[in-house]
């Protein structure tokens, strides 16, 4: 590693009104460094790497680029100035090509006019770095997945080819393939002197990619040092304030009787069979690489989309044309992995989503009491221990990782018996993840039926009483969790067992 310094940030404070999102920050980054910065939800690193990446001015403090004064006025300065960022919410148009996307702002032109056929071939390029050279480029970002739509976001940041690239939990929605595949991409760029920082939620992913780390709490500086050696014990205690032990509880369960049973089910063009039985008190792990169907399943069966073939029946509630209300009415819970589009209102206070699929039970005569409302959301807030200034603050002014927890609170209180998990913990730091898993597993212990489609290998294998594998929209082999193993499941879902 070379010993010039890339990037120095010294003293970073920012506040917002009264709150105080950065108090004190400073980092130093070598040319060819991957730098992880690690800290809990609200610890202050998406507002970090906004000021760095243009997208907030900072309230003091210096920044340093290559030895140079750095200020970017925007995003579109910074990039100018070679710092790049992906972001943790995905920033594409969707009504625009993926194309289109890879090279806004940066498209190739002659004469004053677009060079269609040298932006195509940087966009393929860009492609190629990260293994997508299928992508179709013609196709709107918008009809792509989660994860597809991320590894555009990736090629058009490696398009500009910057000193500094920033990446806020660029895994969140891939499998470990395209994991592997990404940490084959960014040794390219950092083999050429580029400077990453890496922010991820997957310390064992901070631990492979990066060279060093800087931790953060509460907006402050609180550890620093090389990764290799670091102990990960000590990294989440510096993270949380407190030791995490038993990340996957194993709750005293018995599952019982079949709760939802699923028939040859087929939808849409990527779901083409599955059939599988759930019970109560069982969690039911769905494993498969992108495309392979999972999110799709769990769509038909919460009715938001069309079966082609087959029948879903949730047992013990009344037939009848599936929709998301029947399903709801039924006991049946959904949480989406797009909580920014689908699962939240992001306009509307944390009590209102909280309670938004059972607002009858707080008024009468169609007026809606708030104190109620709030009572109940309150006690959500502080058993998820959601980081907020009361539960009357809109969803969108939280972090990700606790807009996921009032997503899955709305669950939990109204009240479902079989819960629809698709990536529960995309974006939840470990120490809230360690809450969750606690929570599911009590809820397989009180008897509900809990099926969870996870990316991260390691969270099926520790959670699941029983495990699918979807392959190229099939559900190829179901087998208890102790029969699989990491590498038995990507060759089931790989095509190759």
């Amino acid at each position: 590693m070379m010993s010039a310094v890339r990037l120095r940030l010294a003293g970073i404070r920012k506040s917002f009104g009264a709150t105080r999102a950065l108090k004190n920050v400073s980092l130093e980054i070598a040319p060819g460094e991957v730098h992880a910065i690690i800290g809990e939800n609200g610890a202050g690193k998406s507002t970090l790497m906004k000021v760095l990446s243009g997208a907030h001015r900072a309230d003091a403090g210096t920044m340093e680029v290559s030895g140079l004064s750095y200020e970017p006025e925007n995003p579109h300065d910074a990039r100018l100035k070679g710092v790049a960022m992906i972001y943790q919410e995905l920033n594409l148009a969707p009504h625009l090509s993926a194309q289109e996307n890879i090279l806004l702002g940066a498209e190739s032109a002659r004469g004053g006019w677009v060079d269609r056929r040298s932006s195509r071939v940087r966009a393929q390029a860009a492609l190629a770095q990260l293994g997508h050279e299928g992508l179709d480029l013609d196709r709107l970002a918008g009809d792509y997945s989660i994860a597809e739509q991320q590894i555009i976001e990736i090629a058009r940041a490696l398009l500009i080819q910057p000193q500094v690239l920033i990446m806020d939990e660029p895994t969140s929605s891939l499998t470990q393939a395209d994991t592997e595949k990404l940490f084959a991409t960014i040794n390219r760029p950092r083999a050429q002197g580029v400077s990453v920082i890496y922010i991820s939620h997957f310390l064992e992913e901070c631990r492979r990619i990066a060279d060093r780390y800087t931790i953060l709490k509460d907006g402050e500086t609180v550890g620093s040092g090389e990764m290799k050696g670091a102990s990960l014990d000590h990294i989440v205690t510096l993270m949380t304030g407190r030791e995490v032990k038993d990340l996957y509880p194993r709750s005293a369960r018995a599952p019982g009787a079949v709760v939802l049973e699923v028939k040859t089910v087929a939808s849409g063009p990527r779901l083409k069979r599955a059939t599988l039985q759930v019970r109560a008190g069982e969690i039911f792990g769905l494993a498969g690489l992108i495309g392979a169907g999972r999110t799709d399943l769990l769509r038909a069966v919460f009715g938001l989309e069309s079966l082609t073939a087959g029948e879903v029946c949730v047992v013990g509630a009344p037939a009848g044309a599936a929709s998301p209300r029947a399903r709801w009415l039924q006991g049946v819970g959904f949480l989406s992995e797009n909580r920014k589009e689908e699962g939240l209102m992001l306009n509307q206070s944390i009590a209102d989503n909280l309670t938004l699929t059972k607002m009858s039970d707080f008024g009468r005569m169609g007026w809606v009491s708030g104190a109620r409302q709030r009572a109940v959301a309150q006690r959500w807030v502080g058993e998820l221990r959601v980081k907020c200034h009361d539960s009357g603050q809109p969803v969108g002014q939280l972090s990700g990782g606790n807009q996921q927890k009032v997503a899955l609170a709305r669950l939990l209180e109204h009240p479902a018996k079989i819960f629809l998990l698709d990536e529960p913990t995309r974006g939840i730091d470990v120490g809230s993840k360690a809450q969750i898993y606690q929570l599911v597993s009590e809820l397989a212990a009180a008897g509900k039926a809990v099926v969870v489609v996870s990316s991260y290998l390691p969270e099926l294998l520790g959670l699941c009483d029983t495990i699918g594998v979807m392959c190229r929209g099939e559900l190829a082999v179901v087998r208890p969790r102790a029969e699989w193993g990491e590498a038995e499941i990507m060759r089931v879902a790989t095509g190759s067992a």
